[in-house]
């Protein structure tokens, strides 16, 4: 089955930035305020972006209450929440979930953060091993999916237990449930109770890799999930500006900050973290990974580590390959986020739209929210 395009955009709640590291900045760091948010969020739905993904962690503000503060300053974006289900029960989830859905008219996305380093885990007193995070998800999905539907619901596994587990009402429409991770154990979560299972992005091949192995299990359950890649992005009128501004995304920052980057990463016990740090390896000379994706970002931040990198048309044909492969949901940001979403919204969204991968919005006119240049 065909799945619409849909591009989402990120809202950078930890703070922003010209550069990619805000410590090799030049003055340009931006706080995570709520007047800086609101001009994101309102940037990205003049764009067309169909929602707006939140990190979760100590390094940001709260998802929830973040998101939540938005819904009356916007009127159709959609806000992909992310939350880890190890720190709260899955019926307070579900009832969190179901009350956000009613107060938002409908635009709420659940994102299930299980992978996390043990230090920042430990900061909430959760001292599960991975095994035993991932069958506490598969549970709590269990759990919050069944507390959505018409009937209280019981509930008795290794990590939960719960009786009568339920909400106010049944929320309308049931949230869609998005979840990443690279492991095997991530995986048979995914294959068994998300809607759309997410991967950082990787060259064509080794991402389609990874989907039809999701998707092989999934359909030994006898399911069908959509299939969603994280990228950073920078696109312009022509090539040679995409690559200039790359270029300038790293021109501050010196050997010993990649290093110390690298050191860190090497420690990580996130498969997904693994993958991104491969990709480069700490060397700044071949950062072109495959035409148009660039791993220039994952040399010094964790995460998401690849951008795609060129000229509106040659985003969108980058976009349009990796359609080709499954992918159906691109979950985009950039440095600085405002701007980057402008320049996407304005040069990229209407090429996928004459390419018929977009339905035509009243925003066409292509007119920017905010002047930036």
């Amino acid at each position: 089955m065909k799945h619409p395009l849909k591009i989402h955009w990120f809202l950078p709640t930890g703070g922003d930035s010209r550069d990619v590291l805000p410590s090799a900045g030049r003055g340009n760091e931006r706080p995570p305020s709520h007047r800086y948010l609101t001009q994101v969020a309102l940037a990205a739905e003049q764009a067309g972006f169909d929602a707006l993904l939140t990190p979760c962690g100590t390094g940001c503000e709260d998802a929830w209450i973040t998101t939540a503060s938005l819904i009356g300053v916007t009127e159709r974006i959609r806000f992909l929440v992310a939350f880890r289900p190890g720190l709260l029960s899955p019926t307070l989830a579900a009832q969190m979930a179901s009350t956000y859905q009613r107060m938002s008219g409908g635009r709420m996305l659940v994102n299930v953060v299980t992978g996390a380093e043990p230090r920042e885990l430990q900061r909430f007193g959760d001292f599960a091993d991975k095994p035993t995070r991932y069958a506490r998800t598969g549970e709590f999905l269990s759990v919050i999916k069944a507390a959505w539907g018409e009937e209280p619901h019981d509930f008795e596994g290794e990590h939960y237990h719960v009786k009568g587990a339920t909400t106010r009402a049944v929320p309308d429409p049931t949230p869609e449930i998005y979840f990443g991770g690279a492991s095997d154990d991530a995986k048979r979560v995914a294959a068994q109770y998300v809607d759309c299972y997410l991967i950082w992005g990787e060259p064509p091949d080794a991402a389609s890799a990874q989907l039809r192995d999701v998707e092989g299990r999934a359909k030994d359950l006898g399911r069908e999930l959509r299939y969603g890649i994280r990228f950073h992005v920078i696109a312009r009128p022509t090539s040679e500006a995409a690559w200039a501004a790359a270029h300038e995304l790293l021109a501050g920052i010196d050997e010993d900050t990649i290093a110390a980057a690298q050191a860190d990463f090497a420690q990580t016990r996130s498969e997904g973290q693994r993958r991104m740090a491969e990709l480069h390896g700490g060397r700044r000379d071949d950062l072109e990974l495959y035409p148009n994706l660039w791993a220039g970002v994952g040399l010094v931040r964790g995460g998401a580590g690849t951008a795609l990198v060129g000229s509106y048309e040659e985003v969108a044909d980058r976009i349009e390959e990796y359609m080709q492969h499954g992918f159906s949901e691109f979950i985009l940001s950039g440095y600085p986020h405002l701007e980057e979403a402008q320049w996407f919204g304005e040069g990229v969204m209407p090429e996928l739209r004459r390419r018929g991968h977009l339905e035509q919005t009243e925003n066409d006119s292509n007119a920017p929210v905010f002047s930036f240049r």
